[in-house]
């Protein structure tokens, strides 16, 4: 039967060990995330997980033995020296995750002072002020109108903002 497991990989080897799946046509999963650097010539990509990649298998037929000795792996990840399997629906709730990441609106077409409104996490349905993208991170600074209409910044996930459109 085939299942998702987590493959752990030798540090910065995820996309080495992906590819090796990819070569042996193992089904995997290796989700990415872009990111902004301060040094332009960085890479724009980063795993989601560091030191991961997920590989789907049918572990009696396969063997672990192969799945270990990929060039760029460590192992699968284990639990009494028992492989720990991943159920579908987190792996289909991940994808779905990284797609909306993908999607969300990138923080540097936002200029200090433009409204924008949360629209998850603890602040979700708020509006604030884009002040400034933090330096090197997905993460940006909100001026929140809070407490007795005071400013107060709030630094959060940039895909957990949008634009309000001003017409």
């Amino acid at each position: 039967m085939e299942n998702w497991y987590v493959a752990h990989s030798k540090p910065r080897c995820e996309e080495l060990l992906w590819k090796q799946f990819c070569l042996r046509s193992f089904e995997s999963y290796y989700p990415i995330i872009k990111v902004q650097t301060v040094n332009p010539r960085a890479r724009q990509t980063q795993p989601y997980f560091p030191g991961y990649v997920f590989v789907h298998v049918d572990l009696a037929v396969t063997g672990r033995t192969i799945l270990e000795r990929l060039p760029g792996g460590v192992g699968l990840v284990s639990f009494d020296d028992e492989p720990a399997i991943v159920p579908d629906g987190l792996i289909e709730s991940l994808k779905e995750r990284i797609e909306r990441l993908k999607a969300a609106p990138t923080p540097c077409l936002l200029h200090k002072g433009d409204a924008v409104i949360i629209h998850n996490g603890v602040f979700a349905g708020y509006e604030g002020i884009f002040d400034f993208q933090l330096s090197g991170q997905d993460r940006v600074r909100i001026l929140l109108s809070l407490l007795d209409h005071r400013l107060m910044t709030v630094e959060i996930p940039a895909s957990y903002i949008h634009l309000i459109n001003q017409n």
